[in-house]
């Protein structure tokens, strides 16, 4: 059986990675059968979840696990579409993961009062004389990677201007279809709902959330794809 390392659920959310989501979601999709494994960072093959361990075989990274599903188990997430809309999808995969994704990033660990009630809980379960070392670090870590990448060079004003456009983009290539690609979902779906459902959590304000409520139909995206993949955690939310 597969096994699939992410973490423990928190922030609102069924994990607080959007690797992590997409990946589960990707196995949903797929309907195979898997079991999750919680806090497996310290043996993650490249410092980062998510990866899984399919009886034996180890991939790391949600792209290279999604390439190494649909090969070994003969299956296409993107079955019956054509390669203008794979392109498509992949495009907008894109805009989400290497976009979107780090001004969220940036919102939970360089804003104080969301780094206090989210990420900071991180290292509650270490021992006291190295919690407090540790997470001043990590933070240190994440933020001095944020300036390497990019975006933590600019204020939160500015992320929030490019957050603004980049889900003023996605919901316009959205529309009103209830998937990225029509009716029915393909593989990139699975990585813009856990990126939109990162951003909207109520856990944390910042102006890329604001930025990402600000559009209905991204909202009601998030919520028709929290409903069909994770029906159990919209009961108990």
């Amino acid at each position: 059986m597969i096994t699939l390392y992410g973490f423990v659920p928190s922030f609102g959310l069924p994990d607080p990675g959007p690797f992590v989501l997409k990946t589960e979601v990707q196995l949903k999709m797929l309907n195979l059968d898997y079991r999750r494994e919680l806090n497996g960072l310290l043996n993650a093959p490249k410092g980062r979840l998510p990866y899984i361990n399919d009886d034996g075989t180890i991939v790391a990274d949600s792209t290279f696990i999604r390439s190494y599903l649909e090969k070994t188990y003969s299956v296409d997430l993107d079955e019956g579409f054509d390669e203008n809309q794979r392109s498509f999808a992949w495009t907008v995969e894109r805009l989400v993961e290497d976009h979107i994704y780090w001004t969220m990033v940036y919102s939970r660990w360089a804003i104080d009062e969301n780094f206090a009630k989210g990420p900071s809980h991180f290292y509650d379960g270490l021992p006291e004389k190295v919690q407090q070392i540790t997470r001043d670090r990590s933070r240190r870590n994440v933020l001095s990677y944020l300036h390497g990448q990019g975006i933590g060079r600019h204020s939160i004003d500015e992320i929030g201007d490019m957050a603004a456009r980049s889900f003023t983009s996605l919901s316009r290539l959205l529309g009103d279809k209830p998937f990225l690609l029509g009716n029915r979902p393909c593989g990139a779906d699975a990585s813009v709902f856990a990126q939109i459902a990162s951003a909207l959590t109520p856990w944390f304000e910042s102006p890329v959330r604001d930025a990402a409520q600000a559009h209905q139909n991204l909202v009601e995206y998030s919520d028709r794809m929290m409903v069909r993949y994770y029906p159990d955690f919209v009961r108990e939310s």
